[in-house]
Order: C-alpha cells, then structure tokens, then sequence
C-alpha cells in the first residue's frame, strides 16, 4: 500500500510488516539545499527507538545537480540513520544510489 502526503511525509509505502518513508524532492535551482532539507524532514520522521520494520528514503530527481547534491551527503551517516538515496528518472525508472529501501 503506498500513500502519500501523510503526517508531512511525501511517501508512505507499506508492504508485508515493513513500511518505508520517503521524502521526495523535484527539479529545483538549489539542489543542495533541498536535500539538505529532506534529511531534516526525514530525521525528524525516525523512531527514538531502533525498529528494523521501518526504513527511509531521500528520492530525487535523476539529473546530474540532484543526484550530484544527494551523493555529498556522508555515506558514514547515511548508513548509521539507515537511510537509502533513490534516483527516478522522467520516464519513472528508478536508480538506487545507495542503501537499501
């Protein structure tokens, strides 16, 4: 099941037990920014508390700036906040950066 805009999340994707959050950002002239946003939204979306059931995702657009900015965020606090990077393309295809969603 996949909502979006719920409790000021872009996305809430549910299947099996586990649900995933994602924070969607579009075309923008500061992608830098925006991403640096959507960690924040994303953040402050997470338990206190560790829960294997629930993991996160920054989504941006498949463009060389969004990606770009994506990519600087630190893989070390990428990995200790359990959060993926996906990239969707215009035609929809969709390239994982990194983590797993």
């Amino acid at each position: 099941m996949v909502r979006i805009e719920v409790d000021f999340v872009d996305i809430v994707a549910e299947k099996d037990g586990h649900r995933l959050y994602g924070e969607v950002k579009g075309a923008s002239t500061v992608p830098g920014l925006d991403v640096d946003t959507a960690i924040g939204q994303l953040v402050r979306r997470m338990p206190s508390e560790a829960d294997r059931s629930v993991s996160f995702a920054l989504v941006v657009r498949d463009d060389p700036g969004s990606v770009e900015a994506a990519v600087r965020a630190p893989q070390r606090i990428l990995d200790l906040l359990g959060m993926a990077l996906c990239a969707v393309a215009e035609d929809g295809g969709v390239r994982q950066l990194f983590g797993r969603v």
